[in-house]
């Protein structure tokens, strides 16, 4: 059984878990939001220094939460890719630091891993083969996971990531940060079909579509000129309908792209990982595909579909356990394919 102190810090979330193996012993996160809201979003700046403001505590928290001391931590691991660079620095350094101070192996971990690795917190018979589903903020991937640290990039959004676009519809409509989940709650209010939007198909040379490719630039573009139509026409504007039929065309165009890529591959098992897991229209739209399609999906808890260290640390847990870990020179890198995680280990001498 491994035990990992995990740190998380490469955006908005101050993030501390203790995680044996696939366990939670403790996860503690420490959000920003408050702090971005007034500017609309998230300041690199600002968030780099709430992290080193928060860390120490965070860390005791996890610890006291856990009840554990350092005697029983196997291993010390943090977000090292990708991520905004000053507040990745924040958790590497003190991870780095805490690995030195107590001489215990170190681990870099990539931070659409971590996400990936969210599922088998709740799912501990889940092992790969598998295809993964990552919907963020800041990414929107379809990984054929064949194994630990041996991924596979299927499909992938042409533009805006999902999460950025729920952001930017929120925006239009002027709902404030984070769009997603304001959105969501409207949405539940609204009829999805009552606007048709864009799926934005992606074109391929010589004609066709990329069968699993997404965009969503296009979406946010027809939300926006459907608001100036609405306001142009002098009447007031449906605010849930716009929410629904938008979170409704982004959850089928996932779904379709999702399903149509395990079934091509003969994949059985869908798992979702991001913020945009927590979306109550993806879910449903699906939960039902898959049932039609008689295929496995899982989302992971909704307290761990956002951020957090303990994906990080059930990652880490899992490297460590094949001897590998990060030397302690290993830097920060605000982007990094998913398909070189590896490059972040070396096997134990």
């Amino acid at each position: 059984m491994t035990t990992v102190l995990a740190i998380e810090t490469s955006c908005d979330e101050t993030a501390v878990a203790i995680v044996n193996n696939r366990k939670v012993c403790s996860s503690i996160v420490a959000s920003q939001i408050p702090v971005h809201q007034q500017y609309g979003g998230v300041v690199p700046e600002v968030a780099s220094r709430q992290h080193l403001e928060t860390i120490n505590v965070a860390i005791a928290q996890a610890f006291e939460q856990a009840q554990l001391d350092w005697g029983k931590i196997d291993a010390i691991a943090a977000t090292c890719a990708p991520g905004l660079v000053g507040a990745l620095l924040v958790g590497l350094t003190a991870a780095k630091t805490l690995a030195m101070v107590h001489n215990k192996p170190f681990l870099g971990v990539h931070h659409l891993e971590g996400h990936i690795y969210a599922t088998y917190l709740s799912e501990s018979t889940l092992n790969p083969p598998f295809l993964s589903l990552l919907v963020s903020g800041g990414h929107t991937s379809l990984i054929y996971v064949k194994d630990c640290g041996i991924y596979e990039t299927l499909g992938q959004t042409r533009d805006d990531a999902a999460g950025e676009a729920f952001d930017k519809v929120a925006r239009l409509l002027k709902l404030g940060y984070p769009g997603g989940p304001v959105i969501d709650k409207l949405a539940q209010q609204g009829n999805p079909q009552a606007f048709a939007l864009p799926e934005g198909k992606v074109s391929l040379p010589g004609g066709g579509f990329h069968r699993y490719d997404a965009s969503f630039s296009g979406l946010k573009t027809a939300v926006l000129r459907l608001v100036q139509q609405l306001e142009k026409d002098g009447g007031q504007v449906p605010v849930a309908d716009v929410a629904a039929s938008f979170q409704d065309t982004v959850a089928r165009s996932l779904t379709k792209r999702a399903i149509a890529c395990a079934l091509d591959y003969g994949l059985d098992t869908i798992a979702i990982g991001g913020g945009v897991a927590a979306n109550s229209g993806l879910r449903k739209n699906l939960q039902a595909a898959a049932i039609k399609h008689n295929l496995r999906v899982l989302f992971p808890p909704l307290k761990f579909c956002t951020d957090n260290a303990a994906m990080i640390g059930c990652a880490a847990a899992d490297h460590l356990s094949r001897g590998h870990t990060s030397p302690l020179t290993l830097g920060v890198e605000s982007r990094l394919a998913l398909t070189q995680v590896m490059k972040l280990y070396q096997p134990i001498e």
